[in-house]
């Protein structure tokens, strides 16, 4: 059996960390090189987490460094032939490692670029992470509230429609248990580090499909995800930055103009429409995070339309070379 390397952010997880840890070295099944945990600045303890009996490496980044900019210096670190990209707030099962590996090192997979796994609730619930590359109806649906009332029209992003218990090809399996070939990951650079953090991994897994891999969902892999995790300490930030993110995404994969009707709506439409949804609620807090976020999406406007245009000269770089291949 190929080994996998683990790499893991951890960011404030405190026990979750621990638990994560405990449950690598209860069902490894001697299949893991390393784990290497990124930790991004943590004041709460996690940072200092005993070994567990893995073969640990803790990288202190000493601040914040978002997702996938902390998943790309662990990578640096990688020997193994797979990395497995697993939550804190994730933990493996009896066979997870095994099943997985014993799936991608089959020469009849040697298509699959990633594979991704059943992820349980406490009560073994299967849950609908498993999603379609979003389109701009997606952004504009999840924006005003559509996927809820018009989704034959506007369809989220999550195959909810899936029940998860049957194997099938998709567009995306969720960043909690990713499963990719290492020799994959070097060839596509990893993660885009202008998402600081959400759609990191929906991109990658997109760059994964452009070259030609599939991305397969497995359910007799199985794992336990509490959902949400340390983001739920921070719900105006989320938002911040998945609003951040939603705008990177539709620039660098959708048309222009696409991508400017989903950034009129976000920064004008979407916080009056998240208001009046806060206030029929009748939740302060709601409105409160609300508009904290965008408050925080308004101050980053710079920061954010520089990585806009950033993308916007990778994509124009591609076509001229795709012009003169």
């Amino acid at each position: 059996m190929s080994k996998v390397d683990i790499l893991i952010v951890n960011w404030n997880s405190g026990e979750l960390l621990a638990n994560c840890l405990n449950s690598i070295r209860d069902h490894g099944d001697d299949a893991v090189g390393q784990v290497i945990v990124i930790d991004n600045g943590s004041v709460d303890g996690s940072e200092r987490v005993p070994a567990h009996g893995l073969p640990l490496e803790i990288i202190k980044a000493g601040r914040n460094l978002g997702f996938g900019r902390a998943c790309n210096l662990g990578a640096e670190r990688v020997t193994a032939p797979y990395i497995l990209l697993l939550n804190p707030d994730a933990e493996l099962r009896e066979k997870t490692l095994a099943r997985s590996l014993a799936y991608m090192d089959d020469p009849a997979h040697r298509d699959v670029g990633v594979l991704g796994a059943r992820l349980n609730d406490q009560h073994g619930n299967a849950h609908r992470h498993c999603a379609r590359f979003p389109d701009w109806r997606t952004f504009i649906g999840n924006s005003l509230g559509l996927t809820r009332i018009a989704r034959r029209w506007f369809k989220p992003v999550l195959l909810t429609e899936f029940d998860h218990l049957s194997e099938r090809d998709v567009d995306h399996v969720m960043g909690a248990y990713y499963l990719i070939r290492t020799d994959l990951y070097q060839q596509l650079g990893g993660f885009d580090e202008r998402f600081f953090v959400y759609l990191e991994d929906l991109d990658l897994s997109r760059r994964v499909r452009d070259h030609d891999r599939m991305i397969h969902y497995h359910p007799g892999v199985e794992a336990y995800h509490k959902q949400g995790g340390t983001s739920e300490q921070v719900k105006a930030h989320r938002l911040f930055y998945s609003l951040q993110s939603n705008l990177v995404y539709a620039f660098k994969h959708l048309s222009l103009g696409e991508a400017m009707l989903v950034g009129f709506v976000t920064y004008l439409i979407e916080p009056v429409s998240r208001s009046f949804r806060a206030l029929f609620r009748l939740s302060i807090e709601e409105l409160w995070f609300t508009w904290s976020g965008f408050a925080m999406l308004y101050a980053a406007t710079p920061r954010t339309w520089k990585a806009v245009r950033a993308v916007l000269r990778d994509r124009r770089s591609s076509k001229k070379i795709g012009a003169a291949a």
